[in-house]
């Protein structure tokens, strides 16, 4: 709460109306100045949407890597460790390659990835997904709370980044170089392939903390993605072991994901059937290829598994980048949040196969991991208290 104070007079300075927005000039919005003061903004509107015993006083900080002290990432490197090395939640047998929590976190995300993308619960299943992920790691001794990824700060060399440099207070380096095309991408929807060149790795992450984890299910990788330089493999639920692998890549990452990639996406689209659809690059709302502020952060960290969107979460990064998303939703909806607590979509990938429009009444079901089915309607507010208490800065 000594962090969040002053953060609140600041922005009490800036408006008395969370729905008029400050007019910024190209360097403001290219640099991120622009951002921190949506961000303070979304701080001030939160404010007046307390609620269900969540307070000014009590309310969780979720902050940007970086600004964690030496001593705090190596608390949440310590607690994702002990998530790798938890006993899995699934019985016996019933999924096989599942040896611990962190896998039973992929097989989750797997199991579900046609019902949670470019569908009506994408941003609200991956907001309680990480919150999920978060009460685990507090269980495994973590003091603090889910950090995220600006990925503006990294557009130049994201190899380079506090995240990725291989440190022994980073998520572990960039995969070892290996010579490698890039890939040839046929995107959902999208009536054009989009060529990306290839990053600055390919191999297996050779430093830092998470240098020598194993992953075990997957790869799956539909088709409609293009060549990703692996093989999927024939019944991903078993164990097939092999090392991670990145292949970090700059220039996906500044033309997709950057600074003015975000801000534009904030303030440019007032419903959440557009802004969810050109945060994830839907191909059916856009007459060009695009992955997307979404896409852009996965195809970053590219290789196996951040160019396969059904184990992303294999990539102990993937709740940083996915903290970002969810920054990135906090922050839209808090500019007008009386009318951005809505969904739009169907309950299947691209709507395909037909399903039924998503409501706000629907259940979120993301068992073992939580035995809780909380409504799509009480995720909408960080601040309502139940289930969520939290905000960002």
């Amino acid at each position: 709460m000594m962090l969040l104070k002053p953060i609140l007079c600041l922005t009490a300075a800036l408006s008395a109306s969370a729905t008029i927005l400050p007019s910024w000039d190209q360097l403001a919005v290219d640099s991120g100045l622009a951002l921190a003061g949506l961000n303070g903004i979304a701080l001030l509107s939160a404010l007046g949407n307390f609620g269900g015993g969540c307070t000014p006083a009590n309310v969780k900080i979720r902050q940007e890597w970086r600004t964690l002290t030496s001593t705090q990432r190596k608390n949440y490197i310590s607690a994702a460790k002990c998530i790798i090395a938890s006993k899995s939640l699934f019985p016996a047998g019933q999924v096989p390659g599942s040896f611990s929590l962190f896998d039973d976190f992929v097989w989750v995300h797997l199991n579900q990835t046609l019902n949670i993308h470019l569908t009506g619960t994408f941003l609200t299943w991956h907001r309680y997904y990480i919150h999920v992920y978060e009460q685990k790691l507090k269980a495994c001794g973590y003091t603090g709370n889910l950090p995220y990824w600006e990925w503006g700060l990294d557009v130049n060399s994201p190899r380079d980044s506090p995240i990725f440099d291989g440190s022994d207070t980073s998520l572990g380096s960039d995969g070892a170089a290996v010579s490698h095309p890039g890939l040839q991408l046929q995107l959902p929807a999208a009536t054009s392939v989009l060529s990306l060149p290839p990053g600055t790795g390919g191999g297996c992450v050779n430093k830092g903390p998470f240098k020598d984890i194993t992953l075990h299910l997957g790869p799956v990788a539909l088709p409609i993605y293009g060549s990703l330089n692996f093989t999927s493999a024939a019944n991903p639920s078993l164990n097939n072991p092999r090392c991670l692998k990145r292949d970090l890549n700059p220039y996906v990452l500044k033309r997709y994901s950057s600074f003015r990639n975000t801000t534009e996406l904030i303030t440019s689209y007032n419903n959440v059937e557009l802004f969810q659809a050109i945060m994830q690059g839907d191909g059916r709302y856009l007459t060009y290829p695009s992955l997307g502020v979404h896409g852009g952060g996965h195809f970053t960290m590219g290789g196996d598994p951040g160019a396969d969107p059904f184990i992303s979460p294999n990539d102990p990064a993937f709740f940083l980048h996915h903290g970002q998303i969810d920054r990135v939703f906090w922050i839209w909806q808090m500019l007008d949040f009386t009318n951005r607590r809505g969904v739009s979509g169907t309950n299947t990938f691209l709507n395909f196969p037909p399903s039924a429009n998503t409501t706000v009444n629907d259940l979120i079901d993301i068992a073992p991991l939580s035995a809780d089915k909380p409504q799509i309607k009480s995720l909408m507010n960080t601040v309502g208290g139940t289930p969520f208490c939290y905000v960002y800065i």
